[in-house]
C-alpha cells in the first residue's frame, strides 16, 4: 500500500473518531443539562387530553410554574381542564402554531427563552416519548434548555423507530438551518394525494 493511501486512511479514521467524540460530547452535555436543571415551566405536547389532565395535576403540585400547551385541545376545552384543576388562567399559555411534533418544540423555543426558562417538565404520552425525547434533546438541548420528561401512560404501542429518526433528522436540520422541513412534508403529502386521486 502506498504512503498516500495510508495517510488518507489515517485521516479518514481521525475524522470519524473526532466526529464521534463531538456527537458523544454534545449528547453527554445535553444529558447533564437535563439532569441538573430545575424545571421553571411545564410544557404539554398536544395530541390527547390525557396529557393536559396530567399536566394540570402537575401544575397543582408545582403552583409557581407556568404551563405551556402546544397545539392541544381546542382553547376553551383546554382552559376548562386546567380551570377545573384549580390552575389560574394567568399561568396558562395556549399555543396553536405547531403542526407536528417537531414544530411543538421549534415554535416555542424562542418564547421559552424570552421568558428566561432554562428547564422544564415535558408532558407527553408514553408511546410518544422516544420521539419527543430525541427532538427535545436536539432542539432544547442546543438552546440550553434542560428537560425532565414526564410520560402519561397510554395503551398504544410505541411509535416506529423510523419516525424518531426522521424527526430527529428534521430537528438537526432546524438547528443547522432554522427550518424543520415541514414544507417538504406538506409537498410530499400533496403528491401522495394527487397520486391517489389518479387511481
Amino acid at each position: 500500500m502506498s504512503k498516500k493511501k495510508i495517510v488518507k486512511i489515517v485521516r479518514q479514521k481521525w475524522v470519524w473518531l473526532l466526529s464521534g467524540l463531538l456527537l458523544f460530547g454534545g449528547w453527554s452535555r445535553v444529558q447533564v443539562l437535563n439532569w441538573v436543571t430545575e424545571p421553571q415551566a411545564i410544557l404539554v405536547l398536544g395530541g390527547h387530553e390525557d396529557r393536559e389532565r396530567y399536566a394540570a395535576k402537575l401544575a397543582v403540585e408545582y403552583p409557581n410554574l407556568p404551563v405551556w400547551v402546544s397545539s392541544g385541545s381546542p382553547k376553551d376545552y383546554a382552559a376548562n381542564i386546567f380551570a377545573q384543576a384549580g390552575v389560574s388562567p394567568e399561568r396558562l399559555h395556549l399555543d396553536y402554531r405547531a403542526v407536528d411534533t417537531v414544530t411543538n418544540f421549534t415554535t416555542l423555543v424562542v418564547d421559552l427563552k424570552a421568558h428566561n426558562i432554562k428547564g422544564l417538565y415535558l408532558v407527553t404520552s408514553e408511546s410518544h416519548m422516544r420521539r419527543s425525547h430525541i427532538i427535545g434533546d436536539i432542539v432544547f438541548g442546543t438552546q440550553g434548555i434542560g428537560v425532565k420528561y414526564m410520560a402519561v401512560h397510554d395503551h398504544a404501542r410505541p411509535e416506529p423507530v423510523q419516525k424518531s429518526w426522521r424527526d430527529g433528522a428534521r430537528a438537526v436540520a432546524w438547528v443547522l438551518t432554522g427550518r424543520t422541513g415541514t414544507s417538504l412534508r406538506r409537498w410530499q403529502e400533496k403528491l401522495t394525494l394527487r397520486d391517489s386521486d389518479r387511481d
